[in-house]
């Protein structure tokens, strides 16, 4: 899945699929972070999750982590670490590329990338965002990466819910 994703990220940013639309250029490979993450504005703004089925809830927590900074990053899990999550059922629903599409289409997202790892620590110390943030169910002596955003004079912080949504629900009740 990871080479289908660094093509997808590739064809996208490279330029190389003129038919492709523009949300596409803001996918990255994780791996090129050097040549892509220098042109993101700052005070930069960090969060991460799966974004599996995307509903309001998710839209509501991105717009507002966005106004925190002059650039919002959103890093997926890949499929693999969306299942060692351990969600429910068959998940992720949507394989990494469709899921990455989708979040960067959304007009609060300046650029998406992916990890392979149980946690995004690797893109947060080498991106050194200065705002790290998370949904409201995170407690934020929880979020990956906040000791080292508090270190430098960052901020830290968890989102409370606007509107109580969630994947899991969503499926329970698509599924019966």
């Amino acid at each position: 899945m990871h080479e289908e994703a660094a093509r997808f990220a590739a064809e996208a940013g490279g330029g190389a699929v003129t038919s492709a639309p523009g949300f596409e250029s803001r996918i990255h490979d994780p791996a090129r972070l050097g040549q892509w993450a220098a042109q993101l504005a700052r005070p930069l703004v960090f969060t991460n999750g799966v974004f599996d089925l995307l509903h309001r809830g998710h839209v509501t927590y991105l717009a507002r982590a966005r106004a925190l900074g002059a650039a919002l990053i959103v890093a997926l899990n890949d499929d693999a670490s969306a299942r060692r999550l351990g969600k429910e059922g068959s998940r992720p629903v949507n394989p990494l590329a469709d899921r990455m599409a989708v979040v960067a289409a959304l007009e609060a997202v300046s650029a998406v990338t992916w990890f392979a790892e149980d946690t995004p620590a690797a893109l947060v110390a080498a991106l050194r965002p200065e705002v790290l943030v998370k949904g409201g169910d995170w407690p934020v002596e929880r979020i990956v990466g906040a000791q080292e955003v508090l270190a430098r004079g960052g901020r830290v912080l968890s989102i409370p819910f606007e509107h109580e949504r969630s994947t899991t629900a969503l499926l329970r009740r698509l599924r019966g």
